[in-house]
């Protein structure tokens, strides 16, 4: 039997007194595309934050590939394929397009990695490379959106974590960016969206987990959720 790319169970985590998620379990397995819906404070980010080592669970196991990772580092889930892009833009304001990029792949690939990771970026997104001199912070906020995209997509990890992509994007922008990550997912990632914009997550994802007051109140097939 394959091992689920993700999997929680009965996690339970807190920020000081506030307890955020209440024996939360579930599963992404390979090359699933899982949607966490819900409304704000359901506890989606805070899920989306445990599974890659941000925030550590109270309680509860958190597996990565079969392997147990509970309470382990930031950069050992990065290490074992977990990519995470954070709700808001995260690019450095006073880099142009083109250092963003290049720092990012330096660290991550190596100085020999850098050229393929800038030539796989621009074809992910074909207007980062028109914008590649222009300041980041200048860039607008689909464009700043798609440039820390950028910088997690390049390595091809197993799991992309996504929070909250389509948040105060104009719509044309959202649906290229839904579209890269069908492509992503067509390639063999898996992906963990957190999203309030329903429709495009339902249209990209075969699965969803709905939240509510930190516990997931359904979860089931993608046709099924249109009914709840």
């Amino acid at each position: 039997m394959t091992e689920p790319i993700l999997e929680l169970v009965d996690v339970e985590a807190s920020y000081g007194p506030f307890r955020a998620l209440f024996g939360v379990s579930l599963r992404v397995e390979p090359g699933q595309a899982l949607a966490m819906l819900g409304p704000n404070g359901a506890g989606k980010t805070t899920i989306a934050r445990v599974a890659s080592g941000l925030v550590s669970a109270s309680s509860g196991q958190v597996f990565v590939n079969g392997v147990d990772m509970t309470s382990r580092p930031t950069h050992e889930f990065a290490q074992a394929g977990v990519a995470h892009a954070p709700e808001g833009r995260s690019v450095f304001a006073t880099f142009t397009v083109h250092e963003n990029l290049e720092l990012s792949f330096h660290r991550s690939l190596g100085r020999s990695g850098v050229a393929r990771g800038l030539a796989r970026a621009y074809d992910l997104f074909p207007l980062l490379r028109n914008r590649s001199r222009q300041l980041a912070g200048t860039l607008s906020g689909g464009e700043q959106r798609m440039l820390s995209l950028a910088r997690v997509l390049v390595e091809q990890p197993r799991l992309l974590i996504a929070d909250e992509l389509s948040l105060g994007l104009a719509p044309i922008i959202v649906d290229e960016v839904y579209d890269t990550l069908a492509g992503i997912r067509a390639s063999g990632t898996a992906l963990l969206i957190v999203e309030q914009h329903v429709n495009h997550a339902l249209e990209l994802c075969d699965h969803v987990a709905l939240l509510s007051h930190g516990e997931i109140s359904w979860d089931g097939p993608s046709e099924g959720a249109a009914d709840i």
